[in-house]
């Protein structure tokens, strides 16, 4: 059994500290350019592939980094804290992408695929949401058939981050319609696959600096050795990855929460109204105390569930992070724009680009209602 301990370790101290000098340093100063033009981070984001932050879970044999899950959610933390955009691409390259592969790959796709992933060469995203089925994700249409050595898609995906960066890309499809979810089998699919196109990005609420588009498959090519685990497995893989990624999204949850929070104390000190600063008033001064105590619950139950990832209640309390995480961010966001008065309201004030990004926090890995669903039917079950 994991230990019970709130405290990090030596290790993961030093850590933290060397991802938010990173973050501070090479993310920060180019946040705001890149979320109004729309940028891609690729220059950051092999920079972070060099210091072993896209290869975090895997191990050292395929080139990885061999960190531990609480060390993970820590880093994702202090990267969100500063950009939240480049904090999903990280998350989506290590915890959707190279952690199934290395965790239910064949040792040659392993050695194939994982070092130019972890390494930053490149990066790989995830491909499981359709256009008709997010939540009931055993509704998914895209099929598999064989033809000789090969397997050939058809099909569509939606919402898919990191699509026309990501070199690879974990795809799920039916290979046994009949079968329902029993008939489900993961692929890992190159960008360069024939019959593999990327449509047109989303303009989305937030996280502008992170492309989202459709993956669309026409008669999609892949080789027999580019499937991940056995077929009819695939449907026990998107869970078994999805009750891992979502401690990732926790994670960057709590980063938002942590600059919404700095960001409400530093203007409350600041701003001054009827001849004193706003923090003065009792009005703000529970709100900022409400904010850092739903803060610090977050981060105790994130990295508590990612401690105990292996355990039996691993997927529940992952979903119980994401679930409190992800709303208490909202809701810090929320507070901490509304101390910021009007000039909160104003793209010049970094609390309303976070405003917009945390708002996905409560969605995507899973809705809150799902979360729920998820929590209750653990629970239900023993």
């Amino acid at each position: 059994m994991a230990q019970l301990t709130f405290e990090l370790t030596e290790e993961q101290e030093l850590l933290r500290g060397e991802v938010r000098r990173f973050a501070e340093e090479r993310i920060r100063p180019g946040v705001d350019q890149r979320e109004r033009s729309h940028d891609f981070p690729s220059a950051i984001l092999a920079e972070m592939g060099e210091m072993g932050l896209l290869g975090m879970l895997v191990g050292e044999e395929f080139g990885g980094a061999g960190f531990d899950t609480v060390s993970y959610v820590v880093a994702v933390e202090e990267i969100a804290r500063v950009c939240p955009s480049v904090a999903v691409t990280m998350s989506v390259t290590n915890s959707v992408c190279a952690w199934p592969i290395y965790r239910f790959g064949s040792d040659e796709l392993r050695t194939r695929v994982l070092p130019p992933l972890v390494s930053g060469e490149v990066i790989g995203a995830f491909g499981l949401t359709e256009p008709g089925s997010g939540s009931d994700a055993g509704s998914l249409r895209t099929e598999a058939t064989r033809d000789g050595d090969d397997w050939v898609l058809n099909g569509e995906k939606a919402w898919i981050t990191n699509a026309g960066y990501a070199s690879y890309y974990v795809v799920m499809a039916k290979t046994d319609p009949a079968a329902g979810s029993r008939g489900v089998t993961a692929f890992v699919v190159p960008a360069d696959a024939p019959g593999l196109a990327v449509g047109q990005p989303e303009a989305k609420m937030g996280l502008h600096a992170s492309r989202t588009a459709p993956l669309l498959f026409n008669n999609c090519r892949v080789s027999s050795a580019n499937q991940l685990g056995a077929e009819g497995q695939g449907f026990k893989i998107a869970l078994a990855t999805l009750d891992h990624s979502r401690l990732g999204i926790a994670a960057q949850s709590v980063g938002i929460h942590q600059r919404a929070l700095e960001l409400a104390v530093d203007y409350a000190r600041e701003r001054v109204q009827f001849g004193v600063p706003i923090a003065s008033h009792q009005a703000i001064r529970f709100q900022i105390a409400e904010l850092a105590t739903e803060l610090e619950a977050a981060r105790v139950l994130t990295r508590f569930a990612a401690g105990r990832e292996a355990e039996h209640d691993g997927g529940r309390l992952a979903s119980e992070a994401k679930l409190y995480a992800s709303e208490a961010a909202n809701r810090a966001c929320y507070a901490s724009l509304q101390i910021h008065g009007g000039n909160g309201f104003s793209e010049d004030y970094e609390i309303s680009r976070l405003y917009r990004d945390v708002r996905v926090t409560t969605i995507y890995e899973g809705t809150s209602e799902m979360q729920r669903l998820v929590t209750a039917r653990h629970l239900l079950r023993n």
